[in-house]
């Protein structure tokens, strides 16, 4: 309850002139009446002043009149027989009465005056709110939003259903819910069953279709809500309508799109993998199911490294982040041969080509994957066969120059066994006569045997020298085509190749086959002997050699070469293979010196072996 409000200081100076006034008044008007009145009805004026004061001052100045009453009575000497006691008394009390009257009278009228100010102060706020939630309702884009009555027609319409609709709120206010329906389903009475459906459920919330003014008609996001007050009364519906035509034709169309987009994609031989910037799948296409044994459920949103056996699959979240700092392409747009892994852990080559697109998320990762298992048995194969090929060529080689040798050696040393022979015989004989004819014979044997010698030298020298044609030839190309037949399975092996060439040394003059022969068979040897080590590097570099001439070396981290077999290890026929036939080095040996440059072994400290060798530089050469 509200206080009573508090008395000030001018409030109290014009509640004594109410006093003093009235007072004065009453007196003035029992010295009038006297001769009327007599000795009667001395305070009868004045309990009309007690009043009158208590009316416009309050009980406290009413009290105060009284006692004045009192006192003018008393000194006018009206009140001086024996009954003025009594009369005092009497006054009093009716005073006290007229006090107690007049104070309740005046708390309801304060009352009554904070109820209206209060209950004004409401109806200020409830039109405030009013006026705002009508802002709120009308402001509301792209929502239509009206109020029904329990019998469903319209008693507030928004300016969004006014802009969807078409209806202005005059026009609408007091017409049926079913004019927003279209014809069918009035017919089927789904107006009424609606709104007995919300009643029901407690509301409701569906797409249907709504009608517009000028008849058209669209997809409408509906939900409808029943409104009861403190009783539980209905007191009508709410409903809220927002046109969600073109945001389902979107929708359908995307839908169309990602159906099509699966469609191409299933129908595409390779296989597709999309991952995010964290590495995470976004999508596994039907081909990629395939290859690694995984369901397209089950891998997208895993971190891609589950398609990649060690070390890769510790090492590619580093990958990406490099590559997102740095912008530096190791796989990215560029592509190259790495190995998968299947659902069952089983490891197998693969072509991947890694392409970036933006998309709203953010920059997202292709990568088109190609099996490689069968290419690498097939050129397993090939290889196989090239093998032996040149194994077979060079047993008819061998075989050819056996025979060649054959014919070539049987005369001379036919003709050294026999002038020997005939010798002996004839020391046997113990004859000096035959003296002469003994060392006839024996100059005949060592001009025999010279002969033969001949036929030997000129055979090596025909295989020393060869057809040598040298051009200048850029030694970063030879390394590159020698790498590529020489590393054909290399990575499926294990194998980490890495090239070190100095573009300062680079041009040298040799014969291009022959130098690219040699790369290639130093290569090879060093990815055999590295099969079943730990660590598998092999490394390619370039430096600049004394005397005008390029430094190259292979170099590998293999089981290395042990001193004895080194002190042989180009020597013809002498192999560390057990099915070599030792003539890999030699050669390399030949062809290098022939191209004029030399070749060696070195030990590396911490396992492996180095071959080294060197060619003329082109530039030294066009100087001399």
């Amino acid at each position: 309850m509200a206080d009573a409000p508090r008395t000030s200081a001018r409030d109290l100076v014009a509640a004594c002139g109410v006093v003093v006034g009235s007072v004065a008044v009453a007196t003035l008007l029992r010295w009038t009446l006297a001769p009327w009145l007599g000795d009667y009805g001395h305070y009868l004026l004045y309990a009309v002043a007690v009043f009158v004061t208590g009316a416009f001052a309050g009980a406290g100045p009413a009290l105060a009149a009284a006692l004045a009453s009192i006192l003018a009575v008393t000194l006018a000497g009206w009140a001086s027989d024996q009954t003025a006691f009594l009369e005092r008394i009497v006054f009093l009390l009716a005073s006290s009465v007229i006090i107690i009257v007049v104070s309740y009278i005046i708390r309801l009228q304060w009352r009554l005056r904070t109820s209206e100010q209060v209950a004004e102060r409401g109806v200020s706020r409830a039109e405030d709110l009013a006026e705002t939630l009508n802002l709120l309702i009308d402001g509301a884009e792209g929502c239509a939003i009206y109020m029904l009555d329990p019998q469903g027609r319209v008693t507030i319409w928004n300016k969004a259903a006014e802009r969807m609709q078409g209806w202005t709120e005059r026009e609408v206010v007091g017409q049926h819910c079913s004019l927003f329906y279209p014809d069918v389903a009035v017919e089927h009475d789904k107006p009424q069953n609606d709104l007995d459906r919300a009643r029901a459920e407690g509301g409701l919330e569906e797409e249907d279709w709504c009608v517009r003014k000028n008849g058209s008609e669209f997809l409408a996001h509906i939900m409808l809500t029943p409104l009861y007050d403190e009783r539980g009364a209905l007191r009508g519906f709410a409903k809220v309508i927002r046109d969600v035509t073109e945001q389902r034709a979107a929708e359908r169309h995307l839908q169309a799109s990602a159906s099509q987009f699966r469609s191409i994609l299933a129908a595409v031989p390779d296989a597709m993998v999309v991952i995010n910037e964290a590495g995470k799948i976004l999508s596994f296409s039907a081909a990629a199911e395939k290859l690694f044994g995984m369901r397209e459920a089950d891998v997208v949103g895993a971190n891609v490294n589950c398609l990649m056996p060690s070390p890769d699959r510790e090492r590619h979240d580093d990958y990406i982040r490099r590559y997102l700092t740095t912008g530096e392409p190791r796989m990215i747009g560029i592509g190259g041969i790495v190995l998968g892994r299947r659902s069952d852990g089983t490891t197998f080559p693969m072509d991947l080509s890694v392409g970036e697109a933006v998309a709203e998320g953010g920059r997202v990762f292709i990568g088109f994957i190609r099996d490689l298992t069968e290419k690498v048995a097939d050129e397993e194969r090939i290889e196989t066969l090239r093998s032996e090929l040149i194994h077979a060529s060079r047993v008819s080689a061998m075989g050819t120059m056996a025979s060649t040798l054959a014919h070539e050696l049987n005369q001379p040393i036919t003709a050294v066994v026999t002038f020997v022979r005939g010798a002996r015989n004839l020391l046997r004989e113990n004859d000096l006569e035959n003296i002469d004819m003994i060392e006839e014979g024996l100059d005949e044997a060592f001009e025999e045997a010279l002969r033969a010698g001949s036929i030997v030298r000129r055979l090596r020298e025909f295989v020393a020298r060869g057809e040598v044609e040298k051009t200048i030839e850029s030694v970063s190309a030879l390394v590159e085509d020698a790498s590529a037949l020489a590393l054909i399975g290399a990575r499926e092996r294990g194998i980490e190749a890495s090239f070190q060439l100095d573009p300062g040394a680079d041009s040298v003059l040799v014969d291009r086959i022959q130098i690219q022969q040699v790369l290639i068979n130093l290569m090879r040897n060093a990815i055999e002997a590295m099969a079943g080590w730990p660590r598998r590097s092999l490394t390619v570099s370039t430096m600049p050699d004394e005397a005008g001439f390029v430094r190259v070396i292979v170099a590998d981290t293999g089981p290395g070469v042990s001193p004895e077999v080194a002190e042989n290890l180009f020597r013809a026929f002498h192999s560390t293979k057990l099915t070599g036939m030792g003539l890999g080095l030699s050669i390399c040996r030949t062809i290098v010196e022939a191209n004029g440059g030399r070749i060696w072994m070195e030990p590396v400290q911490d396992g492996g072996a180095r071959f080294l060798f060197t060619l003329v530089r082109a530039d030294t050469e066009a100087l001399e």
